[in-house]
């Protein structure tokens, strides 16, 4: 007797649940070999602003937690994909096509790539911020906060991107207290879900990180006019219009990283754009 094969529908990650897409459409992604791997959500205008309802809801008590603290998380979550490493692996060469070292040598960058901002957690204030000369008896400093929701894109390139890629937008986001909505590769979706799973058995807050999948086009515009949205990281988005992305964003004044602006993978450059420099006064004590 021959069994049928039941392929999974992956849905979205809003709110830390999974909900259907509004729109009940959903798209097929293919193996390499381009054969029926699975089936994602596409993400809807409704989707994404739903989206962004959570990671603004979210993003204030992220925030607030001590920097300490969200470190710790964020190591719970390179310590859960080191325990599933072996299930990214097998997503990995389903939806890339690449040999089992390339795989999990895909798979060891991006838990070194958490690890690494998660250490960065409670140290990158201190490089950044400064105390700063001023006249007259006061103390004068500049610490970085958060900017707030920022909507991002995970990297398109075909090969060695569908979860270092993902890592690598989203980590540097949340580490310092913002809340991310991220729109997945969208033809190598599956690793990111198998994430949002790690996510979801993890101690990140629900909301702090949502993830949408399916063709990126249609609320991308949207995303990047979207008044509740501080911050836009196009720097995974070359397979859309970037340029008029940015545009889009300049409406509301938001920060926004392209891919024109030269950032490391790793760096604390990637922290430092999606925060927000401020200046408190204190007098000195005097006699």
């Amino acid at each position: 007797m021959t069994r049928l094969d039941v392929k999974k529908t992956y849905k979205l990650y809003i709110g830390g649940a999974f909900p259907r897409s509004e729109s009940g459409h959903t798209l097929q992604v293919n193996t390499h070999k381009d054969e029926h791997l699975a089936n994602v959500a596409q993400a809807s205008r409704k989707d994404a602003r739903d989206a962004v309802v959570a990671a603004r809801g979210a993003q204030r008590g992220w925030a607030g937690a001590t920097s300490y603290n969200r470190g710790q998380v964020l190591y719970r979550i390179a310590e859960m994909l080191e325990g599933r490493r072996e299930q990214f692996v097998e997503d990995i060469r389903a939806c890339e096509g690449v040999s089992q070292r390339q795989a999990s040598s895909q798979v060891d960058q991006a838990i070194d790539a958490w690890v690494w901002y998660a250490g960065w957690a409670d140290k990158y204030a201190q490089l950044v911020g400064n105390a700063n000369p001023v006249a007259g008896p006061y103390f004068n400093l500049s610490v970085p906060e958060p900017t707030g929701v920022v909507a991002a894109f995970a990297p398109a390139e075909a090969k060695n991107t569908s979860l270092l890629g993902l890592v690598r937008t989203v980590a540097p986001i949340v580490v310092s207290g913002n809340a991310v909505v991220v729109w997945t590769h969208p033809r190598q979706p599956i690793p990111a879900m198998t994430f949002a799973e790690v996510l979801h058995t993890s101690d990140v807050p629900a909301g702090v990180v949502n993830i949408l999948t399916g063709l990126r086009e249609s609320a991308a515009p949207w995303l990047a006019s979207h008044a509740d949205v501080g911050a836009l990281d196009l720097m995974g988005a070359t397979d859309v219009d970037w340029a008029a992305l940015e545009a889009e964003a300049s409406a509301t004044l938001k920060r926004v990283l392209t891919p024109a602006k030269s950032v490391g993978e790793e760096s604390l450059a990637r922290i430092r754009a999606f925060t927000e420099m401020k200046t408190i006064w204190h007098t000195k004590a005097l006699g």
